[in-house]
């Protein structure tokens, strides 16, 4: 072997041993973020990730939330170490990109700041667990797709075209006494209004099938996984009982009253509310969409949180 080949292969091997640097925020500052309960009623909603130019904005993001941005994984998929106990606190966190870095680089500049800030450590494991599958029925997918977006006004000479990052941020305003109207998101505008029998009506104007999964799951007892191969996005009608509402309010800790307003149950998660799926209004309004919730097992990588700290370390 040549000395020059030789040099070759051992600046190549030195240059694989080497590892890249780590991409984080140029600069982040972390605080805690007010109470939803007060941003409901004042109709300001800064919730969400908003990317414009190098600038980072997070509204009102838990830390499961966090780790679900950063490690693209769904929040059933973030296990160990507390997790539910660490989603009551949340934050907003603004945050500066580095030169030269992209929107698409974001969710690794959130692990290094989770690690580095909150001291996140972890481990991944795949196990198989019961499942629903969101499939198409037999008559076949009853959904409307949405019109496509409107192609942005161009810049006028001398100006910038403007940002096309990502926006995830909601705004949110009342709609008369029983209803709400919902801006912003992945899933454009969100009409809520109360049904006459007591259940609740949420109409999505641009619904990708990844979001609708992460919608139902809210309500579920099990994770959901979709195997409809439908892409694109759909305008999405769902009625929900006030069971299913139950649901989600006991899994986020929510005390439910009783009849006549007394106490209510002790909690006992969504399970309760999805064990029956002949008599639960979730599944018979995907059924109305052409879409089925099929039990299955299927093996799901979940991140298993080692570590990680309630309060970030200082800005």
């Amino acid at each position: 072997m040549t000395k020059p080949l030789l040099g070759l292969i051992l600046t190549a091997a030195a240059f694989a041993q080497t590892p890249a640097p780590k991409l984080e925020f140029e600069v982040a500052s972390i605080r805690p973020s007010g109470p939803l309960d007060k941003m409901v009623a004042s109709g300001k909603m800064h919730i969400g990730m908003h990317v414009d130019g190098a600038r980072v904005d997070i509204g009102a993001m838990s830390l499961p939330e966090l780790i679900q941005a950063a490690y693209k994984v769904k929040r059933y998929q973030v296990v160990g170490a507390g997790a539910d106990g660490i989603s009551a606190a949340r934050f907003d966190i603004l945050a500066k990109m580095p030169e030269g870095a992209t929107k698409e680089q974001v969710p690794e500049m959130l692990q290094a700041l989770l690690q580095d800030r909150f001291k996140l450590t972890f481990h991944r494991e795949s196990k198989e667990q019961s499942v629903y599958a969101l499939v198409v029925g037999k008559g076949g997918a009853k959904l409307k797709e949405s019109p496509a977006d409107p192609a942005p006004a161009p810049a006028a000479p001398g100006e910038e075209p403007a940002a096309a990052g990502p926006t995830n941020q909601v705004k949110f305003k009342m709609d008369g006494e029983r209803g709400a109207v919902i801006s912003g998101g992945q899933t454009g505008t969100t009409k809520i209004a109360m049904n006459p029998n007591g259940g609740m009506r949420f109409e999505m104007e641009k619904m990708p099938i990844a979001a609708l999964v992460d919608f139902l799951a809210r309500f579920l007892d099990r994770p959901v996984v979709d195997m409809t191969e439908l892409k694109g996005n759909y305008q999405v009608a769902l009625d929900l009982s006030m069971d299913d509402l139950r649901a989600i309010a006991r899994s986020a800790g929510v005390v439910i009253p009783g009849p006549g307003g007394g106490p209510g149950e002790p909690g006992k998660g969504p399970a309760d509310a999805a064990s029956d799926p002949s008599g639960n209004s979730i599944f018979s309004t995907i059924q109305q969409l052409g879409l089925k919730l099929d039990p299955r097992k299927a093996p799901v990588e979940m991140i298993v949180i080692d570590h990680v700290e309630k309060t970030p370390t200082e800005n």
